[in-house]
């Protein structure tokens, strides 16, 4: 067992995203004996990659395939219990080299377009480079803090943070995310506690290059989103404001159902909106607090 690799590789896993994993102490002989499904083996002394690479596409549809990438001296058995043995050049390559050159001929380069949920993203630039992250709870605090948000502030930030996590852990979603969304959602009445809010906290959010993710979350927590029409009318620009993924509705919700550090139910949330009449405003919170709700196989105003 390789302890270390299994950390390190596990750790990169978390950071970056994907739901790659590794597993050291294994018979390899045996697991590619027992294997169910289409077996791979790069070689230099197989046939061609491009002669064979639509007939494994062909065999391995449905299937699950192994990619067998062997150092020096591969026990002669592997050859014979390979469905394919393909050789990505007869030259002398890396393992590396070879296992990246045959996904990228069997995926036709879809992986170049996939992306993963992490801590830590790599945004594309012409020159150097720019990280984001998702902030942990502790660097959300932080950011309150030195920000200026004042104990009013924060602590309804981790009521909201409380409450989403809790509906989070049955309707789904990404927790980190969320946590972070929801601590952040309203660094913005730092500033002014105006409709504005929102947008002012997902400009300073991005000025502190925080993954685009929570900066949506932030820019449509404001009840269950503002449509394009009424950010207009408003002078939000024209822009749709609408929350979209899961992790954006269960902010803004967990947003609505708190007053301050006190939980309270959809009715009173959406009484409230319609007495200033904001009625489709209103609707809108019905409608989400039904879908989550639906989600979670229980009403919201039940869960603790």
């Amino acid at each position: 067992m390789d302890k270390e690799l299994e950390e390190s590789v596990n750790s990169i896993t978390s950071n970056f995203g994907g739901n790659f994993s590794i597993r050291s102490g294994v018979d390899p002989r045996a697991f590619m004996l027992g294997f169910q499904g289409v077996r791979v083996h790069l070689t230099m002394y197989g046939l061609p990659l491009n002669s064979v690479i639509e007939d494994i596409r062909k065999k391995a549809l449905g299937n699950k395939i192994m990619i067998i990438v062997g150092a020096s001296k591969v026990p002669f058995e592997y050859y014979e219990n390979s469905d394919f043995n393909v050789s990505i050049t007869n030259q002398p390559i890396s393992e590396v080299s070879a296992l990246a050159l045959f996904l990228d001929r069997y995926l036709m380069g879809s992986e170049l377009q996939a992306e993963f949920l992490g801590k830590v993203s790599v945004q594309p630039a012409s020159r150097g480079k720019l990280i984001t992250m998702i902030p942990n709870e502790a660097r959300c605090l932080d950011i309150l803090t030195v920000s200026g948000a004042d104990e009013k502030i924060t602590e309804h930030c981790k009521a909201v943070s409380r409450l989403a996590l809790s509906i989070a852990q049955i309707a789904g979603g990404d927790k980190d995310l969320i946590r972070a969304g929801a601590l952040l959602h309203d660094l913005g009445r730092v500033s002014t506690n105006g409709i504005y809010h929102a947008l002012v906290g997902a400009r300073m959010l991005r000025d502190m290059n925080i993954d685009q993710r929570v900066v949506r979350i932030v820019e449509r927590h404001t009840g269950a989103g503002i449509p394009r029409r009424e950010a207009v009318a408003l002078g939000l620009g024209n822009i749709d404001y609408m929350p979209e993924t899961i992790e954006e509705k269960i902010v803004a919700h967990a947003d609505n159902l708190m007053s301050g550090t006190r939980r309270i139910k959809v009715s009173e949330v959406t009484e409230s909106y319609r007495k200033k009449g904001l009625d489709d405003a209103a609707s809108r919170i019905a409608a989400l607090h039904s879908e989550l709700s639906a989600l979670c196989g229980a009403d919201l105003d039940t869960l603790p």
